[in-house]
């Protein structure tokens, strides 16, 4: 199937996928613990008659049941070389069962690891699992791809990348959402859809995690900022444990009631995910039947976005400036740093120009001495996980540029693409490939043009080039080319004069490296910051500069509020009546190595802490005393950050492993003093109950146990109930920490529980998981239920009777 033929179906109907899968064959035979790929493949008659009666229920299109058939998960089961033939073999069942007047999906999902920067596994290794997993598929007869389920941005865009390499068949992008309307790596809905449908998605939204009534909220959320159309594949409901069988609390009745709200939505493709059966599909079919497709109402978008921000420049609105400092030229200490490998100071320039007002970050590595490529992957992967402002990657290098817009878990702006061949001809197909904003120079192999002339000219060439990739008005960001006016006194009418052709007439962005017009002038600031308020005043939307200098900002502010771009003078009245900005500008050095080991648990710098450590010590702080008034301190101050949404998966793991890494080092000097808060002596059997082979939410658990000093014996996955019991009894444990991802392990719990009581056991039960609820907890008799690390550590804290 072609992008073009997909979007034509779109135009005419609502199309309708399948529900659960997963359930249906285990209530035809699939026994728990088995790999259900090769077991569907060993049995394909079941697969086939679930699928046909999905068919006449209702469903226009089926996914591959190939949820798990990544290489990295068929790891578990050692049949990671079948993961081609199995995703082949799993495409043409599929196939068979829909016969010629039905669609199959094949169905891509998580791998189980956390992909960098956000992890250990190299993003080109994920890139190749995928492709691995899309050339099967696509060798197996599917009409398109699906990718669902997915927690983290970076592992999608892996998933992406891969199947667009392999062949060009369309695309859709599920996420999944927390009820706090984030993914687990901190994801917002609008972000992740600008991302994605920038990099090549043909279709965005969400699946799994929760009921309709909390999905269809991200929908309509997403819905003006979408460019493609949207698709919903919501669970039924809560889970609960009804006579020993999981159960979603929403029957299908209830369940097909809040498909109109998803129509009424925007939503072109809808289905059901946890607990929808045939009856769920019929019912949705049913509403959705006379239901008119609401196309994507906007064709292009002018936007940016990093992990967890996103921003839209715009004319007309408050000016967005782009932070230069990370920028090594002029910086001596900076280009030391950078060729020793370090970047305190990439660091500090970062969090600088974002307290100052900085909306995105400008990231240049040109320098001699330094492989500048290399350099530029490492500080992008940096930032992605310390700053959530979007990035304009700096450098007159193709290969170095394409190697940060792979690697970037965002859409940047690329600075620059000009009228030079080598740029038209290498950096423009680039730059469409992964979906990038690029700055459009207004010069050529022949000439710097001195008038607004003759940029317009080569404006509208570059332009027309760009077209044909596919780009809009709205994708680039014009360049007023700024020359200095020491040395032609026109050159700022020149380029205000195009500034505001751009903003009037050709109805695009602008952007202007504001210091080039003062060079070689006394007292630069004062020429920069009356430029920029004219430029301002001209329509100007971006501008290249240093947050830090208060003149400039000053400035803009003003000219904001004056030109109308700030309504109501809010952003204006916001800075000036902000006395809190004085509290950050504290002299670090004056604060003790223990005020500092704090700090860099908060900050998750891990490559310092063992340093700062002996540095404390060395001052004569006991060692008891460093983790409990200040490790402990610092780890439960990132719980707190991460509670309250400012920190998300990326900092607490970052946070965690400083923590662990310091601990480590103490652990041999610390003294069994009965005043100490270090609870080493507590036992804590953490394990992913029998059937269930997810185990990343159960890791962080166990890493942040340990950082309060617990002594943690990870059981590792799938694992018995006997197996937890005995190690129970050998260790003497205190506490068993229990997970489960899927609906039809979670009942595993109870058994657990169960074989607690028969041994007479004086231990406490914890749970927890993604379809884990406190609701849940209580049916099953657990002695309480945790949602992620944080909470994990305040229940253990809890029934063991330690003060919070």
């Amino acid at each position: 199937m072609t992008v073009k033929e997909f979007y034509k179906i779109l135009q005419q109907k609502i199309l309708i996928l399948d529900g659960a899968t997963g359930t249906q064959l285990q209530k035809r035979g699939m026994p728990k613990g088995v790999c259900p790929e090769q077991w569907v493949v060993d049995n394909p008659d079941v697969l086939i008659d679930i699928q046909r009666e999905y068919k006449q229920s209702g469903s226009d299109v089926v996914y591959t049941c190939t949820l798990g058939a990544t290489s990295l998960k068929l790891e578990e089961f050692g049949l990671e070389n079948k993961a081609y033939e199995l995703n082949k073999r799993l495409a043409q069942i599929s196939r068979e069962a829909m016969g010629n007047d039905g669609y199959v999906a094949g169905d891509m999902a998580p791998t189980g690891k956390f992909i960098e920067p956000f992890g250990d596994i190299p993003f080109e290794k994920a890139v190749d699992t995928y492709k691995e997993q899309a050339t099967g598929l696509l060798h197996g007869g599917v009409d398109f791809f699906v990718i669902e389920t997915m927690i983290d941005i970076q592992e999608m865009r892996a998933a992406i990348i891969a199947i667009k390499e392999v062949c060009d068949l369309p695309i859709i992008a599920c996420l999944t959402y927390s009820e706090d309307g984030f993914t687990l790596t901190g994801t917002d809905p609008i972000s992740a859809l600008i991302t994605l449908q920038s990099l090549g998605a043909h279709a965005v939204g969400c699946n799994c995690s929760t009921g309709p009534d909390a999905m269809v909220k991200i929908i309509q959320k997403i819905k003006p900022y979408s460019k493609v159309p949207l698709i919903a594949k919501p669970n039924a409901g809560l889970p609960k444990l009804i006579n020993g069988e999981t159960i979603f609390d929403m029957g299908a009745e209830e369940y097909s009631k809040h498909i109109p709200a998803f129509l009424d939505a925007g939503v072109n493709l809808i289905g059901g995910c946890c607990g929808t059966s045939f009856e769920y599909i019929r019912l949705i079919a049913e509403q959705a039947k006379n239901f008119k497709p609401i196309l994507p109402s906007i064709k292009s978008i002018s936007a940016l976005s990093s992990v967890r921000n996103y921003v839209l420049p715009e004319s007309g609105k408050p000016l967005n400036i782009v932070g230069e400092r990370i920028n090594p030229t002029g910086k001596k200490k900076l280009q030391a740093e950078l060729k020793d490998g370090k970047f305190d100071e990439v660091k500090r320039f970062t969090i600088e120009q974002a307290q100052s007002g900085a909306s995105i970050l400008d990231v240049n590595m040109g320098m001699a001495g330094i492989n500048e490529k290399e350099m530029m992957v490492k500080v992008v992967k940096l930032l992605s996980t310390i700053s959530i402002l979007p990035l304009t990657i700096d450098s007159s290098d193709t290969d170095v540029i394409e190697a940060a817009l792979r690697i970037y878990p965002g859409r940047a702006l690329i600075n620059s693409i000009s009228a030079e061949v080598k740029k038209i001809k290498h950096l423009l197909p680039i730059a469409a490939k992964y979906g990038a904003m690029f700055i459009l120079l207004p010069l050529n192999d022949k000439t710097i043009p001195a008038t607004a002339h003759e940029r317009k000219e080569i404006v509208k060439e570059v332009f027309a080039e760009a077209e044909k990739y596919g780009y809009t008005k709205e994708d680039i960001v014009v360049d007023g080319l700024v020359m200095t006016v020491s040395s032609d006194e026109m050159a700022a009418k020149e380029t205000l004069k195009l500034i505001k052709w751009c903003s009037d007439e050709f109805k695009v962005n602008t952007i202007i490296g504001l210091s080039n017009v003062s060079f070689g002038l006394p007292q630069r600031k004062h020429i920069n910051a009356s430029f920029l308020s004219m430029a301002i005043a001209n329509g100007l939307s971006m501008a290249i500069a240093n947050p830090c200098e208060e003149i400039l900002i000053n400035a803009k502010l003003a000219s904001d509020v004056l030109t109308g771009n700030d309504h109501g003078s809010k952003i204006y009245i916001k800075h000036f009546s902000n006395i809190i900005k004085e509290e950050k500008k504290e002299d670090k050095k004056k604060r003790s190595f223990q005020e500092l080991v704090y700090e860099c648990v908060i900050d998750g710098e891990k490559d310092k802490i063992i340093d700062l450590v002996k540095n404390a010590l060395d001052t004569g702080i006991n060692s008891n005393t460093l983790v409990d008034d200040y490790l402990i301190n610092a780890i439960n101050k990132v719980g707190e950050l991460y509670e309250k949404k400012i920190y998300f998966l990326p900092q607490l793991i970052a946070s965690a492993e400083t923590m662990k890494k310091a601990f480590d080092y103490l652990d041999p000097l610390l003294s069994k003093d009965e005043g100490s808060k270090s609870q080493k002596k507590v036992k804590i059997i953490l394990a992913t109950v029998k059937g269930d082979i997810h185990d990343i939410g159960k890791n962080i658990v166990g890493l942040m146990l340990k950082n309060y000093g617990f002594e943690v014996i990870d059981l590792g996955k799938d694992v018995s109930a006997k197996e937890i019991i005995d190690m129970t009894k050998n260790k003497n444990a205190q506490i068993i920490g229990l997970s489960a991802l899927m609906t039809t392990t979670m009942v595993e719990m109870k058994k657990v529980i169960l074989l607690v009581k028969e041994n007479k056991l004086d231990v406490k039960i914890m749970i927890g998981g993604a379809v884990i609820t406190q609701q849940y907890a209580d049916e099953i008799n657990a002695d309480a239920y945790a949602a992620n690390g944080i909470e994990a550590v305040k229940s253990v804290k809890r029934l063991i009777g330690i003060e919070l």
